[in-house]
């Protein structure tokens, strides 16, 4: 767009700060809770799908010599992924859906710059509201 990309580190000029990027706190509440919510999820999948296997497998291969580590990579992973796969897929379908949250936590921002700024610079309210209804109805 003819502009650089540039990241800049922010500096205090004045009473307030300069540069950088600022976060919404909306923003930073949802990540950190979605991301929380969701961990947790998939560590108990993954968890549950190792504890699954037969703890005759890693005793037969222990007794063939094979150390921990090799174990874990070339018998139980293996044999876990047919149970972590599918949960996992819900899983993540899962997020997407709760993602959908964050909609929610915008659509005051979007109606206000829309249907408040747009429309009072333009002048065309049929088409400011018009777009303002497609971009809510996503």
């Amino acid at each position: 767009m003819g502009m650089p990309i540039t990241a800049e580190y922010p500096v205090l000029k004045g009473f307030n700060f300069r540069g950088g990027i600022s976060i919404i706190p909306e923003l930073a509440a949802l990540t950190l809770a979605l991301s929380i919510y969701t961990a947790s999820f998939i560590a108990e999948i993954v968890r549950s799908g190792i504890n699954a296997v037969n703890h005759g497998q890693t005793e037969a291969a222990m007794s063939l010599g094979l150390p921990r580590s090799r174990t874990l990579k070339l018998v139980v992973i293996p044999q876990a992924m047919r149970i972590i796969i599918p949960p996992l897929t819900s899983q993540y379908l899962n997020l997407t859906k709760n993602s959908s949250l964050a909609m929610a936590i915008g659509y005051p921002d979007l109606v206000s710059v829309f249907a408040g700024t747009t429309l009072n610079q333009v002048g065309q309210a049929i088409e400011v509201i018009a777009m303002t209804m497609g971009s809510t109805s996503l």
